[in-house]
């Protein structure tokens, strides 16, 4: 089929079928003239990254509620953001989002600037973000591919080559069905089309309005697309955590700002190693002498690796830690939460 067909077949389902979301200008709004506000579509595509649509919603209007305006943002000490920030994971996005926006406030007056080339000279903003900020809140004709996009493109054109090898073949597929005409409504339907039709499993093929013209669908096996090199296994590491407390408060510290879940409250905590710590080993690096004792593990999977956690708690009092009512260690990134949660429960 021509480009032009498909596309106008995709944009006519997209005007019917477009998800409501919290930071979106709908495709009628847009045409009757309304704009997506930068500053939303940019926190939300910097959340959306690794995390899906639900689990994000609800720290997005937290984020729009306590910082309406990226000037608001910036203004804020960074603690306070990483702290709202937690259980969304990958934290350096947190610092890029922070860096970003002190740019888009000392530099650009708090307005974000309208190109993609300029998009992409903010600190933290990448190439994909800058494309989608550019797009859907400038409607500028950039090439927006994100995972959605390439399932939608590998199974259209049946794309042969395994991830992460295709990525520059489905861009250029991408990009040769971006057209001047409603280039932010486009790059939002090809994200829906993957997000609630062209599923990773089970798609819905028979609701697809590009069915007709998707070779994977052709082939009998659409969901073997796109193909994928087999994973490696992550490597295990093994570390342990101290639940220090003084009476309902639990002692915290804070990480160095740089690697890791860098910059945020967390318990203490050894190094992460390959072998597990020896109960003398364990004992020698508590933060405080006290009569630590074992009360269980927890688990926990990073993108690059998985992770054991023993866990020794203690009653006592520490130097250079940071004392949380055990009401407001939600807060903590999740790991930390989890720990605390199991050791706390564990002694009770």
């Amino acid at each position: 089929m021509p480009p032009e067909a498909l596309r106008a077949k995709l944009l006519a389902w997209y005007d019917g079928e477009a998800r409501d979301l919290a930071w979106r200008v709908g495709p009628v709004d847009g045409r009757a003239g309304a704009r997506a506000d930068p500053y939303r579509v940019w926190l939300s595509e910097v959340m959306l990254q690794q995390t899906t649509v639900p689990h994000a919603t609800p720290y997005f209007l937290k984020f729009t509620a306590r910082w309406p305006t990226v000037s608001d943002l910036a203004a804020e000490a960074d603690g306070e953001v990483m702290a709202a920030w937690a259980g969304l994971g990958y934290y350096a996005r947190a610092r890029n989002l922070m860096a970003c926006a002190r740019a888009v406030a000392s530099e650009h007056g708090g307005v974000f600037p309208d190109t993609e080339e300029a998009l992409r000279a903010l600190p933290g903003l990448g190439p994909y973000t800058a494309a989608a900020v550019a797009a859907i809140a400038f409607d500028r004709p950039t090439n927006v591919v994100d995972g959605n996009v390439e399932r939608v493109i590998s199974r259209l054109f049946a794309v042969e080559t395994p991830l992460p090898d295709a990525k520059p073949e489905l861009k250029r597929l991408a990009e040769s069905l971006v057209r001047d005409e409603r280039p932010g409504d486009w790059a939002q339907a090809l994200m829906d089309l993957g997000a609630t039709i062209c599923k990773p499993k089970s798609p819905l093929c028979d609701r697809c309005p590009l069915s007709a013209d998707c070779a994977a669908l052709a082939t009998g096996a659409p969901e073997t697309y796109p193909r994928r090199t087999a994973k490696a296994v992550r490597p295990h590491r093994h570390g342990m955590a101290y639940v220090l407390t003084k009476g309902d408060q639990v002692a915290l510290v804070r990480r160095p700002p740089k690697g890791l879940l860098g910059g945020m409250l967390a318990l203490p905590t050894s190094d992460w190693r390959t072998a597990p710590f020896t109960d003398a080993e364990a004992l020698a690096g508590a933060p405080a002498p006290a009569d630590w004792r074992h009360v269980g593990e927890v688990e926990h999977g990073f993108t690059h690796f998985t992770l054991t956690l023993k866990l020794l708690r203690a009653e006592g009092e520490a130097r250079d830690v940071i004392w949380s009512p055990r009401r407001d260690l939600d807060g903590l990134p999740s790991v930390f939460l989890k720990a605390a949660r199991a050791a706390l429960t564990n002694l009770l």
